[in-house]
């Protein structure tokens, strides 16, 4: 005890090892849903779900134990709700990417970040992205996973007259999807800890009642117990990057797409629980912060090796600092927590339908998009670029072409308000790449 009291600073920040394990408890069943989720956003992309599921928990067991040895911060660390949809449903899904190749562009964007965390580069990026389009980037990712979970549900269905349509009501996936929604949404609002994970968790029960009473498409309990640990991606991440370099300046807004939200998702959520805790110094800095980024990015290169989306920094560990989390022992203890889920597999596999995992996408994507409070609607230069990467993300079915027609409305509108000189040259070159990206005839 004496010894993770001295490494971790335990008495110095006000706790103990207690305290610090029930956080990290606390922490793990708050991000836990995300190994259900996953597994079934990336089999979109053609992946295999138990070979996801292990990467999903490997990943966030390294990075959620490097985040609390590195930098003894307690932030516990997954495959990102957002990335993940950008991955799968953009990527893979809308330019036709093979899985395989965007795996390379996670791992391309997770050392360009190892690069940035130890170059110090990271506060010239930080500064130089206006705070209102980060916002909108993040609001937009959630309008858009939740999009997805309401499609991946059947709740809205392609209609070849107005496009979108609502979907059959009266099939039981559906129903059991809605409730899940239901039971969610009141969990959420009653705010019971980790109401997401125990919202799949009830839903799933559900299902499976309803499955043993003979209706079709229902979850149900693994006929095996027996562990297989299925790594078929293993390192596949080498074979992609002929495929996504064939088309250069798709795949540099790629991995820019991966680096911006993996870079400025962790950002908000470093600061957000530096705040909590009091690692905000007077000047507005963040103490630690290099060694917090430098955990997150090799989280993600770690990630993209072994076969899942971007890793980064969950800001459900909000709850385990609720509770008294303090230092990185709360991390480590998500991490190892973890570590054995990967011995309940079948259990957790068994039960991943569309109709269990889609209530959690859709209030993930409610939580996000409460980002859109810190828009300066009254500032219309913020409000049409806010609406133009929002709107283009759930119509464009893509997170890249929202972050791009984004920056392209913001340049235009501060031009026509006659205050170019106020926008940074990180922005101006952006902007270069992004209408090069959309003018290019070999666009995919």
């Amino acid at each position: 005890m004496n010894s993770l009291n001295k490494f971790f600073k335990l008495e110095e920040k006000g706790t103990n090892v207690k305290t610090e394990l029930l956080a990290g408890l606390t922490t793990f069943l708050a991000m836990a849903y995300i190994l259900g989720v996953n597994p079934s956003v990336l089999s979109d992309a053609g992946m295999s779900v138990p070979s996801v599921f292990m990467a999903t928990a490997l990943s966030a067991a390294v990075g959620s134990i490097l985040m609390g040895l590195l930098a003894n911060y307690p932030v516990g660390l997954a495959s990102g709700m957002g990335v993940n949809a950008l991955f799968a449903y953009t990527i893979c899904g809308q330019m036709g990417y093979s899985w395989a190749a965007a795996l390379t562009a996670v791992f391309l964007s997770g050392i360009i970040f190892v690069i940035i965390s130890v170059t110090g580069v990271r506060k010239m990026i930080i500064d130089a992205i206006p705070v209102q389009l980060k916002l909108a980037i993040g609001a937009g990712i959630g309008f858009f996973i939740a999009f997805v979970g309401f499609k991946n549900a059947g709740i809205i269905v392609a209609n070849p007259a107005t496009l979108v349509g609502l979907g059959n009501f009266t099939d039981p996936t559906v129903l059991l999807a809605i409730v899940g929604i239901l039971i969610t949404i009141f969990l959420v609002v009653k705010k019971v800890p980790a109401a997401v994970f125990v919202g799949m968790v009830v839903t799933a029960i559900i299902g499976i009642i309803c499955g043993a009473l003979g209706i079709d498409g229902m979850p149900a309990l693994p006929t095996s117990m027996s562990l297989t640990f299925e790594m078929d991606a293993a390192g596949a991440f080498m074979n992609g990057f002929s495929e996504l370099f064939a088309n250069p300046m798709n795949a540099i807004v790629i991995i820019f797409s991966f680096l911006f939200v993996d870079f400025f998702d962790t950002a908000g959520t470093l600061v957000a629980i530096g705040n909590e805790i009091g690692l905000v110094n007077k000047q507005g800095e963040l103490e630690g912060a290099e060694q917090a980024l430098l955990a997150d990015s090799i989280a993600t290169v770690f990630g993209a090796a072994v076969g899942t989306s971007t890793v980064t920094s969950f800001v459900e560990s909000t709850s385990g600092v609720e509770v008294g989390g303090r230092t990185g022992l709360t991390a480590v203890t998500t991490g190892v927590l973890f570590a054995l889920s990967i011995f309940i597999a079948p259990v957790i596999l068994s039960a991943i339908t569309n109709s269990v995992t889609a209530p959690a996408l859709i209030i993930v994507g409610v939580l996000m998009a409460q980002q859109l409070r810190g828009i300066e609607w009254n500032n219309i230069i913020f409000a049409i670029s806010t609406f133009v990467t929002v709107i283009s993300m759930i119509l464009t079915y893509s997170i890249s072409n929202g972050i791009a027609f984004g920056f392209i409305a913001y340049a235009i509108s501060m031009i026509a308000a006659k205050k170019t000189k106020e926008i940074h040259m990180t922005v101006w070159i952006l902007l270069v790449i992004f209408v090069i990206y959309f003018a290019t005839p070999y666009m995919m």
